[in-house]
C-alpha cells in the first residue's frame, strides 16, 4: 500500500478520486433535477394544500402522493450535489465543504417534515363516513399551515444560507466557475435570508410579490449553476491540480502544499 492509499484509507487498487470534470457533470445533473421535481412537487401538491375541498372531496390522492414522491427524490438530489462535490470544495475551504453538507441536510429536513404533514392529510381524507368534517377540517389545516412554514424556513431560508452563501462563495473564491456567475449566489443568499426573515416577522406575506422578487437572484444562480457544471464542467482552478493536493506527482500527499 502506498503512502498516498495510507494517507486516504484507500484499498490498493481502487481509485480515491472521482475526476473532477464527472464530479461537476454528477453535481449540474442533481442541480437540475432539484429544479424539475421542486417545480413537479408544488403542481401536484396543489389540491392538498386545500384542506377544506380535499378532505371532504376524493381523487386527487395519487397526484398528491405523486408530489411526496417527487420531494423525496429533491431530498436525495439536495444531500447529493453537496456530498459529491465536497472533495473539491474542501480543497478550497473544508469548514465551509461541510457547513454546506450540513445546509443541505438542514433543508431537506423541513422538506421531510413538510411531506410527512401533506401524507397525513391524505391520511385524513380516508376517514369513515361517520367522522367528523369540521374537525377533520381543521385538523387538516393546521398540517398544511405546518408544511407551508416548513417551506419558508427550508427553501425559503437554509438554502439562501447554504446554496447562496457558502456555495456561492466557495464557487468564487476557487473560480470554479465564472465569478460573476458566483455573484449571483452571493447576492441572491442574503435576499433570500431577509425575505425568509420578512415572512417570519409578518413583514411581508408568504408568497407575496416581494417575497418572489427576492427569490430571482438565487434562483438564476442555482438554474445557471446547473446547467453549466453540466455542459462544461469547472474552469482551470489551482484546487483541481492534484498535484497540490494529493503529492500525485511524488506517490505522498503533501499537507504543506496543500494549505497554500
Amino acid at each position: 500500500m502506498s503512502l498516498q492509499q495510507r494517507s486516504t484509507g484507500a484499498a490498493p487498487g481502487w481509485p480515491t478520486q472521482t475526476p473532477p470534470r464527472k464530479v461537476a457533470r454528477i453535481a449540474g445533473a442533481l442541480f437540475l433535477v432539484t429544479f424539475v421535481v421542486s417545480i413537479a412537487a408544488v403542481i401536484l401538491y396543489a389540491p392538498v394544500l386545500h384542506p377544506a375541498k380535499y378532505i371532504v372531496g376524493a381523487g386527487a390522492d395519487t397526484r398528491v402522493r405523486l408530489g411526496a414522491v417527487c420531494e423525496l427524490i429533491l431530498i436525495i438530489a439536495n444531500i447529493g450535489s453537496a456530498v459529491v462535490l465536497f472533495p473539491i470544495l474542501k480543497r478550497q475551504h473544508e469548514g465551509l465543504a461541510l457547513g454546506y453538507i450540513t445546509a443541505r441536510i438542514a433543508e431537506s429536513t423541513f422538506i421531510a417534515i413538510g411531506i410527512v404533514s401533506v401524507l397525513a392529510v391524505v391520511k385524513l381524507g380516508h376517514q369513515p363516513a361517520g367522522a367528523d368534517a369540521a374537525s377533520l377540517v381543521t385538523t387538516g389545516k393546521s398540517l398544511v399551515a405546518i408544511r407551508n412554514w416548513t417551506f419558508v424556513l427550508g427553501p425559503g431560508f437554509v438554502v439562501g444560507v447554504g446554496n447562496g452563501l457558502i456555495l456561492g462563495y466557495l464557487m468564487y473564491r476557487s473560480r470554479l466557475v465564472p465569478r460573476g456567475m458566483a455573484m449571483l449566489g452571493l447576492v441572491g443568499g442574503p435576499l433570500i435570508c431577509l425575505s425568509g426573515i420578512a415572512v417570519v416577522m409578518d413583514i411581508i406575506g408568504r408568497g407575496s410579490a416581494a417575497q418572489g422578487i427576492a427569490t430571482v437572484p438565487e434562483f438564476l444562480w442555482e438554474l445557471s449553476l446547473g446547467i453549466y457544471l453540466l455542459a462544461k464542467g469547472f474552469k482551470a482552478s489551482p484546487i483541481l491540480d492534484e498535484t497540490r493536493h494529493t503529492g500525485a506527482g511524488e506517490g505522498s500527499f503533501n499537507p504543506g502544499v496543500a494549505a497554500q
